[in-house]
């Protein structure tokens, strides 16, 4: 029997179980203790986020047999027929397998029957994106006068082929990346309940390589836990995801700050005889480069999402550079993505970099006409 993966498995039951977006969390709280639940919803944002597990909590509260609440009893059978996804009024559809116009009639027809047990029937319409031109024109009546026991929550990761006429006729949530401190939270609490070690720093580098999606990183929680029996140390993430560490990443960067380009180039190439994956490295330092520029450049920390100590360290470090400077280095590095993936010469396109990097100046910013003239 295959086992319930663990995004699954920890999918949140109720909106005070759910990690981050507050300000969505409160919006939709507040509109089902007041009674003045939409009839179309969009939820936009990056994959993992949690737009599925808001839409599910949304047809959980809607549809709770004790009343509409924001706090969803969980035991009815209501409840328990949406956790577990058999509920026959909660129709949760892939617009990526079923774009055609056909599947967009299908959809307009069922909504005129009322639900079969429940309060309202709910569609779920994952990928909106994905959906045809003729599927949206054929939905865009359906959505303007939907009928009363009908909810529509559309989830998009890419809103911007979404039809403004779709749009306009939703009300629109925008859910952002999960924090790399909340992720790390979540890892450390829920291998706690599975029975898993983390050693120090394995949760942070998770969510790290994670890129702000929470079902990512529990995606390779669980792939860790296989690896390790449950005993998971810093170099497993390494080894698992062909992640180099901080320390190396750290290294680069003050062999650049200090312009020493033969010491660069001694850990380009440590990194590559280890074998580890050079973009992978490239994206890391190409990070940490982004997170040392707004040291640099903020007026505050607001956007350095780090522990105290590396911000101790940025802090150092930002001033022994020039924006100008850092600037110039992360547009060498974080365009070699595709080069490292293509070229035959394995990790020459960094070091190349590299050498741009610390023989070649930035460019001076131009000049504009009016002040040419001026002078």
């Amino acid at each position: 029997m295959a086992v319930q993966s663990l995004y699954r498995k920890w999918r949140s039951q109720t909106f005070d179980a759910l990690v981050g977006q507050a300000h969505i969390v409160r919006t939709l709280r507040n509109a089902i203790t007041e009674d003045r639940i939409a009839h179309a919803y969009l939820f936009t944002g990056p994959r993992g986020v949690g737009k599925t597990s808001m839409a599910r909590l949304l047809a959980k509260a809607a549809n709770c047999e004790a009343a509409p609440s924001d706090r969803p009893c969980g035991r009815c059978v209501q409840c328990t027929a949406i956790a577990e996804g058999r509920a026959v009024d909660v129709i949760e559809m892939d617009a990526a397998s079923h774009t055609s116009v056909d599947d967009a009639r299908d959809i307009i027809e069922r909504v005129q029957f009322r639900p079969s047990s429940g309060r309202y029937k709910v569609y779920i319409i994952d990928e909106t994106h994905m959906l045809s031109t003729a599927a949206f024109n054929a939905l865009l009546k359906t959505l303007e006068e939907p009928p009363d026991h009908a909810i529509f929550i559309l989830a998009t990761t890419e809103v911007h082929k979404v039809p403004a006429t779709i749009m306009s006729r939703c009300q629109r949530f925008t859910f952002t990346r999960h924090t790399i401190a909340d992720i790390a939270h979540h890892l450390e609490r829920i291998a706690t309940e599975e029975g898993m070690q983390l050693a120090p720093g394995v949760a942070e580098a998770i969510a790290r390589s994670a890129t702000g999606s929470m079902r990512d990183a529990l995606g390779i929680l669980e792939q860790l836990d296989s690896f390790t029996n449950g005993q998971v140390a810093l170099e497993h993430v390494h080894s698992l995801l062909g992640m180099t560490t901080a320390a190396e990443v750290d290294a680069l960067i003050e062999a650049l700050l200090t312009h020493d380009l033969g010491r660069a180039l001694k850990v380009v190439n440590s990194v590559a005889d280890q074998g580890a994956d050079i973009r992978q490295f490239a994206r890391d330092l190409t990070e940490r480069l982004r997170m040392l520029l707004l040291c640099v450049a903020a007026t505050d920390d607001a956007l350095l999402d780090i522990g105290a100590d590396d911000r101790a360290l940025l802090h150092g470090w930002a001033a022994q550079v020039q924006a100008a400077d850092l600037v110039h280095w992360i547009k060498l590095i974080s365009g070699l993505d595709y080069q490292l993936r293509t070229t035959p010469y394995g990790h020459l396109p960094l070091e190349l970099a590299i050498v741009e990097a610390l023989v070649a100046p930035p460019a001076p910013a131009s000049v504009p006409a009016a002040a040419r003239s001026a002078t």
